[in-house]
């Protein structure tokens, strides 16, 4: 092993920041009360279990009978006739859509409680993204949603609002006026045959679509290129060699998941057993979950990027373009890189993040001289996601400014919060006659407007969506509707005079249009929940694209926001809440940033050098400033960042989104800038100390490493010399002692393998835990004080590969030249189901014990929180409950009332203040598995159970299953050499095993 690499989990490890901090720091004060306030059913806010399982009753029974009913319930009623397909006990699935991605809704006695990929789904990932499985706690925001159709603010019927509206509807088109319709892409058959029979009965609307993230860019190069304005799609499975230039494609750059899915494919286990390995070279600005994967990692300025693709693309072609990048680093692995994507020929793809037309163009010349069209890049089958445009919808506020614009109807679209100019907007519409908005709450937008029809969530609505050409979703109802809402569809249909109900009229459009010509009936689509109809067949594609004309014109663009003194800013998605829309989505706002592990805020990351030098220490702000637009923010020092450069996430500073989203962290869209009529996430601002002192609530600065082997790479080539590389066992040659009697395990031995080749850091795993076993959201405060409850964890560790340093010295790793260059592990941690646990050992009431299968079980009823298990765990990954979190209205995220509850799962009980908990290895799914093979008269099968992590992990990093079955997958990933147990040289023998991190870097 090598031992000149010193691996550290942050900053704070590097200044030899004390190991430990004194638990009652941070403690909520004595004197703090505790409420004891009665509600509407005159129960106690702090209640006993009894009282709270009444309350939790009569929601249960409020929101269950509105699967049965049209009209809201009020009332429980005993459950004398139980509905034929509801069985108590015994969960129901529906085939759905979210986002396009075919899905399953687990539902319990007519309460939708989980969200899980269809795992049948062809054409698709088969794993989610993390706001696809928290999107189940949006049905029960119960709080924050509106619950009747809105005039100026004031409750309605729906029939005095349709009134309202196909008055203003008429007197538009009677005054010459055009009515406007703005919303989202729309990509769904139902919605866009909805919005054309509107169109009919009123002439002259018009559609503008606007998304708050942009790939116009993306089109508009393509059509220029090729003659197609699509976004193509990208088959990075076929791809040996990857190129990014500041595109985030596993995570937040067009189809994350699916992206993911394909690329890990040349990656994982089964591809290195085959001796091979895709090589991955990332340029970027700064470190983004897609940077982290990298073999080869360069930091440049978002002013370099042009630079680095002219470079690129004067040495694949001999070509001389003008305006090549100038740094050594980034100039050194240009040259290497390109040999690789000649060599590789059809085998390679390069993509660009930049939602500028020339870089894009730049982009596409490579790619045909690389030969990508028609193998690693597909016009034919194009996504159908993003089709906002800029221009468009700048042209429409033109109009609305004019007085042409009579009516305007907002549908899923809040630009007063996520446009970059919102006075324009304000404006705009203060021009407007009537204007309403498609919105489930009164958010930023639609408090400004005259009325609000509010929607149905997803999983009250009848639709269907077409995210890629030929492949279409089906979305049904979960539950009916348990506000007085409406889907949009509806209401346009209503206002255009046709009232045949929205089921009926999705059924239509399926079996005349999508079905037609298929052996597919109407019942089989419920049931499967999609319909493919295969890739349409793709080649070659003919570039007529300007080469010269784009090399310039992106040089020029450069220039303008090179900084000099200043800063060059980066704006990026977050990873969780996306553009905003997620904001209040309190499991989502939990969820750690995957590199910085921060929670609940955005922040300006800077690189640590250039922190120093500005003076910012921990918990500085900065203020950051553009033009007449300034904001302040807490400063993070972040390995990775590009020395003269900032990043800031957008989707915070939301102000009317609920409970849990209102003012967390600070909107950075007023940064953006529309350039040429595309959308740029650039610019140039200035950054100085403020004075005040902020905390940000990270979760990965509880505890060092202390210099133990914890992480193991290697590189490719070793690994093909040797695939144990840097895996071996434990070396030291001390005598080992056991204080356990050695367990047998007849049956089953559930085990777990992981791939550190295949986690990319996403944490959708952390939220379907969260969201399997009830596990609560603390909040802000909370994490700061260290007590996040999450029962698994991503832990991300840096190493820094720099010429002259000794990486067994402290004073060497401070004294780096720059944290640009840094590598990145990410290794997913939960509890190890220890064979020898230290923890069941000091439990002075047998709370924690083994199972005979191998399991490390809790008895929650004994446990009375010693916390002697949680100091005596080498991976402390056990959780102690400080408060009730879930009843507590200190904690209040939307999720301690009884609506919300609803969302809980009622295999999993829910723990109470003082007792620890961690991970069960999911035991309810186990029990389920092999009550189902018995129910069935089989033998329990291999991939019959499946982990709330694994199940959505698209990359398929956390492998489950019986080592005692020699044939199962996870028996033949624990026979492979990377494999290695995490603190094996203590003797604790985990249940859990690690496969080595392998780079495919460039070697001499």
């Amino acid at each position: 092993m090598d031992s000149n690499k010193k691996y550290w989990k942050g900053l704070e490890e590097l200044n030899q920041t004390p190991a430990f901090v004194q638990s009652s720091k941070g403690e909520f004060s004595e004197s703090i009360p505790v409420e004891d306030v009665l509600n509407e059913e005159g129960l106690s806010t702090k209640t006993p279990r009894r009282d709270f399982l009444k309350v939790l009753g009569f929601g249960l029974g409020a929101v269950s009978l509105a699967a049965c009913q049209n009209t809201p319930v009020h009332k429980a009623v005993p459950y004398l006739i139980k509905p034929e397909e509801v069985t108590p006990g015994v969960p129901n699935y529906y085939a759905s859509s979210f986002n396009g991605q075919s899905i399953l809704v687990r539902t319990r006695e007519g309460r939708p409680i989980l969200v899980e990929a269809n795992p049948n789904s062809v054409g698709l990932v088969q794993g989610t993204e993390s706001a696809t499985v928290a999107s189940v706690l949006d049905l029960y925001d119960m709080t924050n949603k509106l619950q009747n159709p809105q005039i100026n603010g004031r409750d309605v019927e729906w029939a005095k609002l349709d009134a309202r509206v196909i008055e203003a509807l008429n007197k538009s088109v009677q005054a010459g006026k055009r009515v406007a319709i703005v919303s989202r892409t729309i990509n769904s058959p139902t919605s866009l045959a909805a919005i054309a029979e509107f169109t009919n009965k009123y002439p002259g609307t018009v559609h503008v679509q606007l998304d708050p993230i942009s790939y116009s860019g993306i089109r508009a190069a393509n059509e220029a290129s090729f003659g197609q304005a699509v976004i193509p799609s990208y088959k990075f499975e076929q791809a040996l060699v990857v190129l990014s230039v500041g595109a985030d494609f596993l995570g937040t750059w067009l189809d994350g998941e699916e992206h993911t899915q394909d690329y890990i494919k040349n990656r994982n286990y089964q591809s290195l057993e085959a001796g091979k390995m895709s090589r991955h070279i990332q340029f970027e600005t700064g470190l983004s979950m897609t940077g982290t994967n990298a073999d080869v990692r360069i930091a440049i300025k978002p002013s370099e990027e042009a630079a680095v693709l002219i470079s690129l693309y004067n040495e694949i072609t001999g070509s001389s373009l003008a305006g090549g990048i100038q740094q050594a680093n980034a100039a050194k692995a240009i040259k290497l890189a390109a040999q690789e994507l000649l060599k590789n020929r059809g085998q390679a793809v390069v993509v660009a993040g930049a939602n500028d037309v020339h870089i894009q163009t730049l982009t596409n010349a490579i790619n045909v001289a690389i030969g990508a069209y028609g193998t690693t890049i597909d016009l034919a089958n194009y996504s159908k996601k993003y089709q906002g445009s800029e221009s468009e919808f700048a042209a429409l506020l033109g109009m609305a400014n004019a007085g042409q614009i009579g009516t305007a109807i907002l549908w899923n679209s809040n630009p007063v919060y996520d446009y970059y100019d919102s006075a324009a907007v304000k404006q705009a519409l203060s021009k407007i006659d009537f204007t309403l908005s498609f919105s489930d709450r009164a958010d930023e937008t639609a408090s400004e407007l005259k009325a609000i029809a509010p929607t149905s969530n997803f999983l009250e609505s009848w639709g269907d969506e077409s995210s890629k050409v030929g492949y279409y979703t089906i979305v049904q109802p979960t539950i009916n509707p348990v506000f007085n809402t409406r889907q949009a569809e509806v209401s346009l249909l209503t206002w255009a005079g046709n009232n045949t109900d929205i089921y009926t009229y999705v059924r239509n459009i399926w079996e005349t249009n999508i079905l037609a010509g298929s052996s597919k009936t109407w019942t089989d689509i419920l049931q499967t929940g999609f319909e493919f109809k295969g890739n349409a067949t793709g080649g070659a594609a003919s570039f007529t694209g300007n080469v010269n004309a784009a090399a310039s014109a992106a040089t020029t663009a450069a220039q303008a926001i090179k900084a000099g003194d200043d800063f060059e800013l980066a704006l990026y998605e977050s990873a969780a809440i996306r553009d905003g829309r997620y904001a209040n989505n309190a499991f989502l706002q939990e969820l750690p940033d995957p590199v910085s592990k921060v929670t609940w805020d955005n922040y300006v990351a800077l690189n640590p050098k250039d922190a120093e030098r500005l003076g910012f220490g921990e918990k500085s702000t900065a203020t950051i400033k553009a033009g007449d637009f300034e904001v302040e923010l807490p400063v993070l020092s972040q390995p990775g960042q590009a020395l003269g450069t900032a990043s800031v996430a957008l989707g915070y500073g939301r102000t009317k989104v609920g409970k849990a989203g209102n003012n967390v962290g600070v909107n950075a869209f007023p940064f953006a800038q529309v350039k040429a009529g595309t959308l740029q996430f650039v610019n140039k601002v200035s950054i100085t100390k403020a004075s005040r002192i902020y905390e940000l609530a990270q979760t990965q600065t509880h505890h060092t490493i202390e210099g133990r082997n914890i992480i193991r790479e290697t590189t490719f080539s070793k690994f093909l010399k040797n695939p144990a590389s840097e895996a071996g066992k434990f070396s030291d040659d001390h005598k080992t002692y056991d204080l356990w009697n050695k367990y047998e395990q007849p049956g089953h031995k559930w085990v777990m393998a992981i791939d550190l080749n295949a986690c990319t850091g996403c944490g959708a795993c952390i939220v379907a835990c969260n969201i399997e076993n009830n596990i609560p959201v603390v909040g802000r405060e909370e994490v700061r004080r260290r007590r996040e409850m999450h029962w698994m964890r991503i832990d991300r560790y840096y190493t820094i590969e720099e010429d002259g340093v000794d990486y067994t010295k402290e004073d060497d790793i401070a004294n780096l030249s720059s944290f640009e260059n840094v590598k990145v592990v990410h290794q997913p941690m939960m509890c190890q189901h220890c064979s020898h646990a230290p923890c069941e050992t000091v439990c002075p009431v047998l709370a924690t014990v083994h199972s005979s299968e191998g399991l490390n079980h809790m008895a929650y009823n004994r446990c009375f929180g010693t916390r002697y298990c949680a100091n005596n765990c080498p991976y402390k990954v056990r959780r102690f409950n400080w408060f009730n979190y879930w009843n507590d209205s200190r904690f209040d995220n939307y999720l301690n009332n009884e609506f919300t509850q609803l969302v809980l799962n009622p295999d999993v009980t829910t723990r109470s203040r003082g007792v620890m908990e961690k991970c069960s290895m999911c035991i309810q799914r186990i029990q389920a598995g092999k009550l189902q093979a018995k129910v069935e008269g089989r033998p329990l099968k291999d991939g019959d159970i499946k982990m709330a992590c694994s199940g959505v992990c698209s990359a398929n990093a956390m492998i489950f299953g019986d080592a005692n079955d020699p044939n199962s997958e996870v028996s033949k990933a624990l026979r492979s050499e990377r494999i290695y147990y995490v603190l094996e040289e203590i003797n604790v023998q985990p249940n859990i095993g690690y496969m080595t991190k392998v780079r495919n870097s460039f070697e001499a």
